[in-house]
Parts: C-alpha cells; structure tokens; sequence
C-alpha cells in the first residue's frame, strides 16, 4: 500500500528520530512510503486559538501534498484529530474528504490497518504511559478511565509486545499533563503546573522513561523535568516499537 508520512512541524524541527522511526515501522511491515516535501504545518495551532476561517491555505496546501496515497499517517494524535476533523477544501471538497477519512495516527495505524502481531523489539527500562487528550478522547486509541465501560489501549496492546519492558501502574492513568497546545502559552501558569503533577505521578512510581502517542505532551513533560533535573526521560512510542534505546 501507497503511504504518505505526515510529519508535525514541531517534530520535523526538534524530534527527527521520531520521523526516522515511524519511517522504518512503516517500511517493515511493508508499506511504500513517501514523504510529501512541500507539506507545512496542518493548521492546528490556528484552529486552536480560535482562528479555523483562517486556515484555508494549510488545508489547501495539505490536500495538495496527500492526496493520492491510499493512506496518511503521523506519529501525533492531535494533528491526526485536527485533520479528521477539521480539513476542508472548497476548490476539491471530496479529495478532502477522502484524506480525511484515509489519515491515521501511527499507533491506530498499526493495530487496525496493519494488525501487527508482534514486534521485534527490546527495551529493558520502566516505562510510564502518558495517555494524551486528543488521542485518548478524540481519537479513542484507549478506555477513559471515568467510564464504566470495558477496557482497551491501543498502545498498551502495541508496547506488550516489546520484549524486557516493564509499564508501570500511574495513579491517574489518564490525566491531562496541561500541554494543551496553545493553552500552554495562554494559561502558562496552570499548565506548568498540571505538567508537573503528570511528572509527579510517574516519578512516584519509579519510570525511567515516559512515552505516549504525541511529542508534544512529551516535549512538555521533558521541559519540566529538564527544570527539575530529574533523571526520567521522554520517549515517543515509535522509537521503542522500532527496536528501543538499549
């Protein structure tokens, strides 16, 4: 099958290596991949700030580059929700629809298109799971915990997997961490604050590593224990499905 790779501005900027290895994910369950070189930012941040009538020219700009392919993934949940929710394109209104629709988050990807089994991966730390916002309730990649409803994770399907990893038990599985994209320039003072009890809990229970579905959760979460001068790392789902840091 014909894939693009969408790759986030703030992850084409500042976290390559969770390109790379979405790249090699894809390639080893034999997808062709292609990477549309003129794609910029997907309009998110705009849309966020209240500002989506001002978003016609990254829509536009976004059908042109993916339109084609049999699908479109990224390794971001929120810029996946933006597109499949919000992309419109008057000059070709079905050709938007069709991406749309045809647009997965990596880790859904995997699970519901590709339907991997098993993975051929190591990666010998204590790991906590950061459940982001737009994945866990837009995109339905796991069970809201404040539903009496059966349980499922995607990515926990996905990291079980790994061989010699050991994901530990949060005392609020998923709580937002106050990233929020642009809610975290707007309201900088409680957002730091819910990154810092997001840290908290997975220091308490002893993680070596955070990982989840989206950079910048992560990218959040790393600034926060940068400043603390905590030894925890971030990492993003890829780059241990895709064999790890050793």
């Amino acid at each position: 099958m014909k894939v693009a790779l969408f790759i986030p501005c703030y992850v084409d900027q500042f976290y390559p290596n969770v390109a790379i290895a979405t790249l090699e994910l894809l390639e080893k369950y034999g997808c062709e991949v292609s990477y549309p070189k003129n794609q910029t930012c997907c309009g998110q941040p705009m849309a966020n700030s209240g500002f989506e009538h001002l978003t016609g020219g990254c829509d536009r700009n976004f059908v042109n580059n993916f339109k084609g392919y049999d699908y479109i993934v990224a390794p971001s949940g929120s810029c996946v929700l933006h597109i499949r929710e919000h992309l419109h394109d008057e000059d070709d209104p079905e050709e938007a629809k069709k991406i749309r629709e045809t647009t997965y988050e990596l880790i859904s990807f995997l699970t519901d298109i590709l339907k991997v089994k098993e993975l051929n991966a190591s990666f010998p730390h204590k790991v906590g799971m950061h459940q982001s916002c737009h994945g866990l309730r837009g995109l339905k990649l796991a069970q809201m915990s404040e539903l009496n409803a059966p349980d499922f994770s995607k990515p926990a399907q996905l990291l079980n997997m790994v061989k010699d990893i050991e994901i530990i038990h949060l005392g609020r599985v998923d709580e937002c961490c106050g990233f929020g994209g642009t809610f975290c320039v707007a309201e900088e003072a409680v957002s730091v604050k819910m990154g810092q009890d997001r840290v908290a809990d997975h220091i308490q229970h002893e993680a070596e590593y955070i990982t989840g579905v989206d950079m910048s959760c992560l990218m959040h979460m790393e600034g926060i224990l940068k400043r603390q001068k905590s030894n925890v790392k971030i990492i993003h789902l890829a780059e241990i499905l895709n064999g790890g840091t050793k």
